[in-house]
């Protein structure tokens, strides 16, 4: 997974009333410490070299050299070997990275994200105070309440998953479900149809979001669950 100075990531779900899909649930809780539950829950965007400091990337190479690096690849001789010889390509074109931004509040991040409640978190980041957590809460309060626990939830069953098709099995019944709820609708209207970016969520508040709202989304679905056979 190649970063560049190009490269953008983040999983913004929670601000449409949706959740961090496409394997979010797999990947997010095993980067580093409380990393993957920060970013689940406030989307936040990550550019460039922090993009492999976090862990999401893997190597980093300036985008100039990109046509370089097709070039070795489309050259080598893969037929033994062929992780190893990869391997020794991405170790000789890519680069190091500084620490990440995030850095500086690593210790904040595992502390106040690795709660299992939200209601939780957000108290654990105004009891720090730093502007850096308040900001926190700012965030993750202007996003779909229910998503936020849904997310929540998805990161830390998903950290328990023995397999990666047990993890998408899961979101497969999430996404089953979030696909037809009132906040999914209300936040595409918000930020792609209309682009008022003002969405009025239901519930509004955390506190309103009970545990069988969220429960709901990870039921089962019988006969439509996703199979890999």
């Amino acid at each position: 997974r190649i970063a560049t100075e190009r490269t953008l990531f983040a999983m913004p779900e929670t601000g449409i009333g949706l959740f961090p899909d496409v394997g979010g649930g797999w990947f997010l809780p095993r980067l580093r410490g409380e990393l993957g539950t920060w970013l689940a829950l406030t989307g936040e965007r990550l550019k460039g070299t922090e993009v492999v400091a976090a862990g999401v990337a893997t190597h980093f190479l300036p985008s100039e050299l990109e046509p370089n690096l097709k070039a070795q690849i489309a050259e080598a001789d893969f037929t033994a070997g062929a992780a190893e010889m990869l391997g020794e390509i991405l170790s000789r074109a890519t680069h190091n990275v500084p620490a990440g931004s995030f850095e500086a509040n690593m210790d904040t991040i595992d502390r106040c994200f690795g709660f299992d409640t939200a209601e939780e978190i957000v108290a654990a980041l105004n009891a720090d105070g730093s502007d850096w957590a308040l900001k926190q809460v700012s965030t993750i309060t202007s996003k779909s309440p229910e998503t936020v626990k849904v997310a929540l939830r998805q990161v830390r069953e998903g950290a328990a998953c023995e397999t990666f098709e047990d993890n998408m099995r899961m979101e497969y019944r999430i996404g089953w479900r979030k696909v037809q709820s009132p906040d999914f609708i209300e936040g595409v209207r918000a930020v792609i149809i209309d682009k008022d970016h003002a969405p009025k969520w239901a519930p509004d508040t955390l506190e309103g979001v009970s545990e069988t709202d969220v429960a709901r989304y990870f039921e089962p679905l019988g006969d439509d669950e996703l199979s890999f056979d």
